[in-house]
């Protein structure tokens, strides 16, 4: 199998991360609720782990992180936290169902800011859109679908300059480019993707104190003659027994990225993408490929001098004309063993933007662990495909 579907999940992981969760399965009490050695060899992993993640976005204090079992659940656990009926959100058309469907839940007003027609967002409309209630903005900092990355810095200055509070969906960039505390208030992000560690791993970073509502409650292993839970980070999320032998797993993935270092996999990972894209853009004489995305700023050339280039992700999002998605996805997988991403990938606005509601599209999402030559088999692949449609 040549496996394309790194934004879905990275199925590759580094040496150790594996062997980590199997470890903890055979080893780890439960964190935090006794003094025998194997409650404390949890424990302290659980805080090893909080350490690497701290460490990889610049955060002085590890206790800021707390843990989740997905991007999924930080959004909503933020959002069902802070949001009021009462309040005007400030959100954008690219967003992920993860932030979508909670804001609906919560009947606040929304406005959502727009997007070009290389699906980059128009962020100079943030401050159009205020009004004397708006608290929030939500938004994810690189789309699963076009690769495209926000200026999230920029952003956050607006939102500091007119007292509104950031909420930031790094599910596909934590790992995979540079995200630091000048980006966000607060920051939602999930283990399985480019932070290399096991699914049902995830978590909110919280930089700065908030007034969280609480909207999950439970025993926490402190405090437990208190009628509520505390509403300290990282108590405030993290009632019930934490995942800790994935945890520990994450602590490798994470550890990884950090002794690997950010930049040298986003380097890697722009390489392979501009082989893909430069090559496929080659094969379609006649036209026929619809690629989604802005790669017109130093990514459909990524030379040397630009591959460090931080404006998007090792995402390509494509058809082919006569094709639809799933067919396209089921050709690469049947023929070729090529695993793809096809649908709408949980990002209804975008797809109505982009007119491919139908359609779909199918995405080819890359890691630091694909290969030049899984790239070029890729390519292969998908020229075979054009040549039969000629037949």
């Amino acid at each position: 199998m040549i496996y394309f579907d790194n934004s879905a999940t990275s199925l590759i992981k580094p040496p150790g991360v594996a062997d980590a969760v199997a470890y903890a399965i055979n080893n780890f009490g439960n964190a935090g609720r006794s003094f025998y050695d194997s409650a404390l060899f949890a424990t302290r992993e659980i805080y090893n782990t909080r350490i690497e993640i701290a460490k990889l976005i610049g955060l002085d204090d590890p206790l800021r992180v707390a843990f989740t079992s997905s991007a999924t659940e930080s959004l909503n656990l933020v959002i069902g936290g802070l949001v009021k009926k009462s309040d005007h959100v400030i959100t954008t058309i690219t967003e992920h169902n993860s932030v979508l469907r909670p804001l609906y839940l919560k009947e606040c007003d929304l406005s959502f800011i727009n997007c070009d027609n290389s699906g980059n967002l128009l962020i100079d409309t943030f401050e159009k859109l205020l009004k004397p209630n708006t608290k929030f903005l939500i938004c994810v900092h690189g789309s699963n679908v076009t690769g495209n990355i926000t200026d999230a810095t920029k952003l956050h200055d607006m939102c500091k300059a007119h007292g509104v509070t950031m909420i930031l969906d790094i599910s596909q960039t934590f790992g995979s480019v540079a995200v630091n505390l000048n980006m966000s208030d607060i920051y939602c992000f999930t283990g399985h993707k480019s932070l290399f560690g096991p699914q049902g791993t995830g978590g909110v970073i919280v930089n700065g104190k908030y007034d969280f509502n609480i909207v999950k409650t439970g025993g926490a292993g402190v405090n437990s003659f208190d009628a509520f839970q505390s509403k300290d980070m990282p108590d405030i999320f993290e009632s019930g027994t934490l995942n800790s032998h994935s945890i520990y797993g994450l602590q490798k993935g994470v550890r990884f990225v950090n002794e690997t270092g950010v930049s040298a996999i986003h380097t890697r990972e722009m390489r392979l993408l501009k082989v893909f894209y430069d090559s496929v853009k080659k094969l379609d004489k006649l036209d026929r490929i619809k690629i989604y995305g802005d790669f017109s700023t130093g990514n459909s050339d990524i030379s040397s001098s630009s591959v460090n280039s931080q404006n998007r992700l090792p995402i390509i999002s494509l058809n082919i004309a006569g094709l639809t998605s799933s067919e396209l996805a089921e050709r690469l997988w049947v023929n070729y063993g090529i695993a793809t991403r096809a649908g709408s990938h949980c990002a209804p606005l975008l797809h109505k933007q982009f007119d491919t509601v139908d359609l779909g599209m199918v995405r080819f999402s890359f890691s630091y662990f694909n290969t030049e030559d899984e790239i070029k088999r890729g390519i292969s692949a998908i020229d075979n495909i054009l040549k039969s449609m000629e037949s």
